[in-house]
């Protein structure tokens, strides 16, 4: 059955007799390419003794070459409609668990705790481009036991997820990535890959999880710096840091002082040690 589901015929006719509409409020484009999740599962360090989890099933295409490699495969699936067509289309599997629920509200520590016992975990997805960033933070906010976090996300998204400190697409969430993980992008993916097909091309990135945050700084406070100083793209860190932790200018000066750093840069031209220096002095 999985041979065929890269046949668009087979695949509409088998959503068809399950009575399947695709959700826009989902975000869903079920990935069809025959060549992009074998390469996906592989690079995102599938193999045995390894469990891997999965965020969103589709039809099960990527589902399916994860479970030919790894231990184990537990895919939390939110669109119950789908249960009936991956119990059709993965019936051949017997190491693939779905879990019928929202990733944004299961207890994950919990979750991988039960399901992958003793084994080493990875976590691979073709996420819904509308809410990429929150999936990856929860993922990475909640310091899981996981090695490598591999995800299809859209290409402009994936630039900015992995652009380094100093660079021109470096952002907040670029920053935040970095502070859990090392990014990087793996290949990209053209937008004739999905059904449906998006209005953009996509990318596979790869962020392998730190044991330790990448720089000393109470995270509380890092953030909260970070967001401040990409608060206002144009202006000034001095500015940035003013407005966005409510500080006179005379105090934010005196904080970039004390960590430092220089107040006329901008945000994107600091590195995470310098992030990290204002958050100890603030």
């Amino acid at each position: 059955m999985m041979e065929n589901l890269s046949n668009l015929k087979v695949l509409r006719e088998l959503l068809a007799r399950h009575g399947f509409t695709f959700s826009k409020a989902l975000g869903q484009n079920f990935l069809v390419n025959p060549t992009v999740c074998p390469r996906m599962a592989r690079e995102g360090g599938a193999g045995p003794g390894v469990g891997v989890l999965e965020i969103g099933a589709g039809v099960g295409v990527l589902t399916a070459e994860l479970a030919r490699l790894a231990e184990k495969v537990v895919c939390v699936e939110i669109d119950s409609r789908l249960l009936p067509v991956l119990d059709e289309t993965l019936a051949e599997f017997s190491n693939v668990e779905i879990v019928n629920a929202d990733v944004m509200e299961v207890d994950l520590q919990a979750l991988l705790a039960e399901k992958f016992p003793g084994m080493e975990v990875v976590v691979c997805a073709n996420l819904p481009y509308y809410i990429t960033s929150p999936i990856l933070m929860r993922l990475l906010e909640q310091q899981l036991p996981v090695r490598a976090i591999t995800v299809m996300v859209q290409k402009e998204a994936a630039q900015r997820l992995c652009a380094a400190p100093g660079s021109r697409q470096v952002g907040a969430v670029s920053i935040a990535v970095r502070y859990y993980s090392e990014p990087r992008v793996l290949f990209p993916v053209s937008r004739g890959s999905f059904l449906p097909a998006p209005e953009v091309d996509s990318a596979v990135i790869r962020l392998d999880v730190r044991p330790q945050p990448a720089v000393d700084a109470p995270p509380q406070a890092f953030f909260r710096v970070v967001r401040a100083a990409f608060s206002m793209r144009r202006k000034t860190l001095l500015n940035c840091l003013s407005g966005g932790l409510g500080l006179a200018k005379g105090e934010a000066a005196a904080l970039l002082e004390r960590a430092g750093v220089p107040a006329g840069a901008r945000a994107e031209q600091l590195s995470l040690e310098q992030f990290a220096a204002i958050a100890r002095a603030l």
